[in-house]
């Protein structure tokens, strides 16, 4: 038999193999509804059966160290790839980096995040470095490719979004970003200081750029408000629609606590369940505005779910609790419209949905401007208190996304939609399913610094 000559039964095992990964490839082609993808089935023909190209030639290679050298790269790429295609279609992992969703999700949980939950996206970005969000570390360059860019679509998944799920989501006032000072994002820093400031002051907000929505930072929320709902928010209960919304079991509000003079110990903190960050004593220059007498000492700021005020309300210790007034809030959205809103005392604000349209006013066009001209990529102008849309005159708008509100249970102390608006369907990432890992910065790993509790446990179980 010639040395290039294959066994019969090797032929047909290559036939096999080949049937098997090209109804596979057929499958995913399906899946992700691209006929472009079928450029490909000729590659792996050849991978299987015809071998034109040498993919193995290494393995035919005389110097060991090469052979051995190739067959690490080989095995690292094929790695690399697998996971890239896993981050991106089946599952991503993800951080908890603050504590907005406190105490449902907890500042050093590692989450499972499922994107067949919602169904995967395809990338906007496709030629990236893998499981880099945005930045290269070290050398702070992008770790994308601007080009090509693909529009939005989301191919089949398990199911949608539903109120009240936590959702990780791109976070949509991420487009445009001050690269050196990210938090606030550009459009706060826009209102406070004014573009021109920011973009002559290379060296304080460095450069200004955009991102492509799959490379805008990860964000983690709770879904309050479904496409189409009447959201509002009145003295911190939130209503859907004229109705009581449901409160998470872990929401919780920054409150005031004064004390007879003494300190509340790590024992009442571990009690109330209060991390070290967030163990304050009170800026005395805020206490005659909360109604507590000159010279008042001992009054800490402490977010507190209902079980723990109920325990602050019995400590012996305690003399007045009140609670963080909405002044105290912040700036909301819109920016640059004064409708009198605040954290605690929002809205009414219609949620969009798609295919249903908005009559552009003034108010609604402060509201739904980004929408319009961020999201869904058109132009906007206002020329003599005309509306102009794609130049053409319009006096009301028709959505193309679904949209969503989402808010953190840690309601005091969460910048989400009552601050930065909507977040479009183009943006969901996925649904955390799992906590893997659960660490405790307050404590060491050997004292009580691995929440053995929380691991591996579903998130819908906690």
């Amino acid at each position: 038999m010639k040395k290039n000559e294959e066994k019969p039964w090797n032929q047909q095992g290559q036939w096999i193999k080949l049937g098997i990964a090209s109804a596979l490839y057929l499958l995913f082609t399906l899946w992700m509804r691209n006929a472009w993808l079928l450029v490909g089935l000729p590659v792996i023909v050849d991978i299987f059966l015809t071998k034109q190209i040498p993919w193995g030639a290494w393995k035919e290679s005389k110097n060991p160290s090469v052979r051995k050298t190739m067959e690490w790269i080989d095995d690292i790429l094929f790695a690399l790839i697998g996971v890239y295609l896993i981050n991106l279609f089946v599952l991503q992992m993800y951080q908890i980096p603050s504590s907005s969703l406190e105490k449902s999700l907890l500042v050093g949980d590692y989450l499972v995040v499922s994107k067949l939950s919602y169904g995967p996206r395809v990338p906007n970005t496709p030629l990236s470095f893998p499981l880099v969000q945005n930045t290269l570390p070290l050398i702070n360059t992008r770790s994308y490719v601007e080009w090509p860019r693909w529009e939005y679509k989301r191919v089949a998944g398990l199911g949608q979004v539903k109120r009240n799920d936590i959702v990780v989501f791109n976070f949509p006032a991420g487009d445009t970003i001050a690269f050196k000072q990210q938090n606030p994002d550009y459009y706060t820093l826009v209102q406070q200081y004014g573009k021109e400031y920011i973009r002559m002051n290379k060296d304080l907000f460095g450069e200004v750029m955009y991102r492509p929505v799959d490379k805008r930072e990860n964000y983690v929320k709770r879904c309050i408000g479904m496409p189409g709902d009447s959201l509002q928010v009145c003295n911190n209960q939130v209503y859907i629609n004229g109705t009581p919304g449901e409160n998470p079991q872990g929401m919780q509000y920054n409150y005031y606590v004064e004390t007879d003079g003494s300190l509340l110990t790590e024992e009442h903190f571990r009690l109330l369940g209060v991390s070290k960050d967030d163990r304050l004593l009170a800026n005395p220059n805020v206490l005659p505005f909360l109604g507590f007498p000159d010279q008042t000492t001992h009054v800490y700021r402490l977010p507190l779910t209902q079980k723990a005020l109920r325990i602050v309300e019995k400590l012996p210790v305690v003399k007045k609790i009140v609670i963080e007034p909405d002044a105290f809030g912040g700036p909301t959205y819109p920016l640059d419209y004064p409708t009198g809103w605040t954290r605690d005392n929002y809205g009414p604000i219609w949620i969009p949905r798609k295919g249903e349209s908005v009559a552009l006013t003034e108010q609604n066009l402060s509201l739904y401007h980004r929408c319009i001209r961020n999201y869904e990529n058109n132009t906007l102008e206002v020329t003599d208190g005309k509306i102009y849309i794609n130049g053409k005159e319009e006096t009301s708008y028709t959505f193309r996304y679904d949209y969503y509100f989402m808010m953190g249970d840690n309601r005091h102390n969460s910048a989400d939609s009552r601050s930065w608006g909507f977040v479009p369907e183009d943006h969901i990432v996925g649904k955390p399913v799992l906590v893997w890992l659960s660490l405790d910065k307050d404590h060491g790993l050997l004292s009580g610094g691995i929440r053995w509790n929380r691991m591996f446990r579903t998130v819908d179980a906690l």
